[in-house]
């Protein structure tokens, strides 16, 4: 943190207000991939037994942020059960979003996605839906950055290596929807849908990202860029990324047979994938 001058500037004030247990830096700063103008994204941890002090931490963001009339910090719940709830900042002419996290809450996922239990919810902002083994993502790829009690050192030793049964219930939730998203869009080909053929189109290829995240025992922790990235992993499909342009220049040219025969081959060539030892 002490090379950061921003972070060296929040991280103190956040960890003072009552209920924060445990403060982590995500996204693209955790993993050393940001540039100058990448988000800030930090996750406050709080224990269900002791309330997070929202207007005390409202008081805090207000003053760090650049636009004081601009601070809108929710209580916690707010953004529903799975984002939880936090705030959009701007501190120093970065943007800077808090997230909450319950530490009791997202142990229990841990466990349960390292038994091989994973559920899907729906959750504006992620148009493929939640999937509960992202708070466990989210922890394997956080930085900590304050955890006086080792709350996140413990859960995060519970995230590595990644876990045979998270793997094959990953692949066995999304695998086959592939192909049944492109069945579906193939169904609307001659009503010329499409609005829905771009939706199953979607879908196949946020599933073939799911599918192959869990092949590289990769977490995946939001669908902005997976694909991207699962172009590069070791196990992929050749030209993943040209092939996934080539889909949507055919569906925004209306050339939906073509689009999904394109898709169909991505998803026989990912079978046979999977299906070697």
């Amino acid at each position: 943190m002490s090379h950061d001058p921003l972070l060296a500037h929040i991280i103190p004030v956040l960890a003072a207000v009552p209920g924060v247990a445990a403060i982590v830096l995500g996204g693209s700063r955790a993993r050393g991939t940001a540039h100058d103008a990448s988000d800030y994204d930090l996750g406050l941890y709080y224990r269900n037994g002791t309330a997070l002090d929202i207007d005390r931490l409202r008081a805090a963001a207000t003053g760090l942020v650049d636009d004081p009339a601009a601070v809108n910090v929710t209580p916690v719940g707010d953004w529903g059960p799975w984002i939880v709830g936090g705030a959009w900042l701007a501190i120093g002419g970065h943007k800077v979003d808090l997230l909450y996290r319950s530490a009791e809450g997202v142990t229990d996922v841990i466990e349960a996605c390292r038994n091989g239990e994973i559920g899907m919810h729906y959750q504006p902002g992620h148009p493929h839906g939640f999937c509960s083994a992202i708070w466990m993502g989210e922890v394997a790829l956080c930085r900590a950055l304050h955890d006086p009690d080792s709350l996140v050192a413990a859960m995060k030793a519970k995230t590595t290596p990644f876990p045979p049964a998270l793997r094959d219930a990953l692949l066995g939730r999304f695998q086959w929807e592939i192909l049944f998203a492109i069945e579906n869009a193939e169904l609307a080909v001659p009503r010329g849908d499409g609005t829905h053929i771009a939706g199953c189109a979607y879908r196949a290829l946020a599933c073939t990202a799911q599918v192959l995240f869990a092949l590289n025992g990769q977490y995946l922790i939001n669908e902005k860029g997976a694909l991207a990235q699962a172009a590069n992993f070791p196990m992929t499909v050749r030209d993943l990324a040209a092939r996934v342009a080539e889909v949507w220049r055919q569906i925004g040219a209306a050339d939906y047979a073509a689009a999904l025969r394109t898709l169909r081959i991505l998803e026989t060539e990912l079978g046979e994938m999977s299906a070697e030892p």
